[in-house]
């Protein structure tokens, strides 16, 4: 039976194929369910909303976020650009640990998330825009690099 992933999940891990022909799992691309599947199997039909997932080459390095339409667990194949959310269709960018820094907003002191090198930063919870360009330091621009 698919068993749906928790909200926060421990950080990514590859992709691996298990040993002696037993099964690997991945999600499903329609309604998030966790999927088992034989090894060598190149897609995988989903028992409870029989959508078709393909599976992914051995040794795919995979990643996950959360996505900012729905909150939905997103997987994705690690180097992607963007994510599109099957839930609710949002495109979410899908940045790496070094393409990302984090600032406090200017109103609210929330910690956000930003793209490097942006100029600002809209916070979600209040919507005040933060100026994050030269005037932030590097500890704050370097938080999570």
């Amino acid at each position: 039976m698919p068993v749906p992933l928790a909200p926060y999940p421990s950080p990514p891990v590859p992709l691996t194929t298990p040993a002696n022909g037993s099964q690997s799992q991945l999600v499903c691309s329609a309604c998030r369910n966790l999927l088992m599947y034989p090894v060598g199997a190149t897609s995988v039909c989903c028992a409870v909303c029989n959508a078709v997932t393909a599976v992914p080459p051995p040794g795919t390095e995979m990643a996950q976020l959360v996505c900012g339409g729905c909150h939905t667990l997103l997987m994705y194949i690690r180097g992607a650009t963007s994510v599109q959310c099957s839930c609710c269709h949002t495109i979410n960018l899908a940045l790496e640990a070094n393409q990302v820094a984090h600032v406090n907003c200017g109103n609210c002191r929330m910690l956000l998330m930003y793209q490097y090198g942006a100029r600002s930063v809209k916070c979600a919870v209040c919507q005040f825009i933060t100026s994050v360009g030269a005037s932030t330091s590097a500890a704050e621009e370097k938080f999570n690099t």
